[in-house]
């Protein structure tokens, strides 16, 4: 029973998270969407931290 109340709680959360993003924001604009995969487009990864390179100082 315990998991059967966790599960509708958790399920719950989540629709209830997605309903409250899908009102708020804006619609997405795939015009100004970076592009998912740039291979040889020229542009270098930047703006997160996985792509920097370690220093060891």
């Amino acid at each position: 029973m315990t998991r059967l109340v966790t599960m509708a709680a958790t399920a719950l959360l989540v629709v209830t998270l997605l309903a409250f993003d899908l009102t708020a924001s804006a619609p997405i604009n795939p015009f100004q969407a970076p592009p998912i995969l740039a291979l040889g487009s020229g542009q270098a990864a930047g703006g997160a931290h996985c792509a920097a390179l370690p220093s060891y100082d």
